[in-house]
């Protein structure tokens, strides 16, 4: 059977349900299933799954549960080829083959080496029909994260910066200045919330004493954990994010000494330490994305000022960008911001333009 139309359709469908849960499963992906049938001489949806909040129960088992005896026959929608090695449950290809389905149709390959062709084999032995890479590309924007955890052994990062009509991010001084209004904030977190993990620099932490949380009504309780770059621990006691380090995650990335004092102060509040290497003053960003990636966590939101963006940005660890450009000037003395958008390096392409208020939003990709 070719891929059709409607193939596509139910696809970006199922696409757009898997976004439901994205920052919320743990070491595992979100991704989502539709089970559709003819009912009638119609298509209907019959069965939906997305992966479960901590990453168990899979979408598939979830959607055919739902289906029940209409799953047989029917095709199966799924975002990532579906897993085929045992763990604490079975494979979801073969739970795909025990319901009957006829076909499935699969939107992005799993670079996971006990996944990677083996659930597609295992479906097409059985006599199921298989269609991959349908909205490949769409369904792999989505599941970056996971995918540059499998293929890099590192965390995806997407570099978020505010910058005023005339290229600045801030004043040299410290004090904040609104660059943006309020649809263009209230997108910003709407980013955290599909974020596993939001960073900054000690300085940005130090002078605007940020919560770093997702404040969107409803979504509260989807703030990602909240990392600080701070190679000789200077963050203060007081400050909001130590304040708050039992009801959001708060990790420091420090090269200070294990005697430090200020360590166990700071662990005494709730913040969780990471060691780190240092490099002429600076953390070793690439070994911190690789323990980020380690710890099951696959997406990093970089939200620090100029000198933290900048060091992303040469270390060639940046995979996505995203401007927000306000309509104001930042006069006097004022940062520059490391990139704009005329001035977005070769190897990124553009994905997204569009308005929030008077702001412009511009999105660029790793091509």
């Amino acid at each position: 059977m070719a891929v059709s139309a409607l193939d596509r359709r139910y696809m970006a469908a199922a696409i757009r349900l898997a976004r439901w849960h994205e920052g919320r499963t743990g070491s595992n992906p979100s991704v989502a299933t539709l089970i559709v049938r003819e009912i009638d001489g119609k298509p209907v949806i019959v069965g939906r799954g997305v992966t479960a909040i901590g990453g168990r129960p899979h979408a598939e088992p979830q959607a055919l549960a739902e289906a029940g005896d209409l799953a047989r026959g029917a095709t199966a929608y799924v975002t990532l080829e579906p897993c085929a090695h045992h763990g604490r449950t079975p494979p979801c290809a073969e739970a795909l083959v025990a319901s009957g389905v006829a076909r499935v149709v699969a939107a992005a390959t799993d670079p996971d080496e006990r996944v990677s062709g083996r659930g597609y084999a295992v479906l097409r032995a059985a006599g199921i029909e298989v269609d991959e890479g349908v909205l490949a590309s769409e369904a792999a924007r989505d599941l970056a994260g996971y995918l540059t955890r499998r293929m890099k052994n590192r965390a995806h990062v997407t570099l978020k910066l505010a910058i005023s009509n005339n290229g600045k991010i801030g004043r040299r001084d410290g004090s904040q200045v609104a660059i943006t209004g309020e649809i263009a904030r209230n997108q910003v977190h709407a980013l955290r919330a599909r974020s596993d993990v939001i960073l900054i620099g000690a300085g940005t932490a130090i002078n605007d004493d940020p919560e770093l949380t997702c404040r969107l009504p409803g979504l509260e309780d989807r703030s990602p954990v909240r990392l600080v770059l701070d190679t000789y621990l200077r963050m203060p006691a007081r400050s909001k994010l130590v304040a708050t380090a039992r009801d959001v995650p708060l990790w420091i990335a420090t090269a200070a000494a294990p005697d430090d004092p200020r360590r166990a102060e700071l662990a005494a509040l709730g913040v969780e330490l990471i060691a780190c290497d240092a490099h002429d003053g600076r953390i070793a960003l690439p070994e911190l994305l690789e323990d980020i990636a380690a710890r099951g966590l696959s997406t990093v939101f970089v939200e620090g000022g100029a000198e933290v963006a900048q060091a992303f940005l040469t270390e060639d660890l940046v995979d996505r960008i995203i401007l927000l450009t306000g309509e104001a000037d930042i006069d006097g003395e004022a940062v520059n911001a490391p990139v704009t958008r005329t001035t977005v390096p070769e190897a990124f392409r553009p994905v997204a333009s569009m308005r929030y208020g008077a702001d412009q939003m511009d999105e660029f990709e790793r091509a």
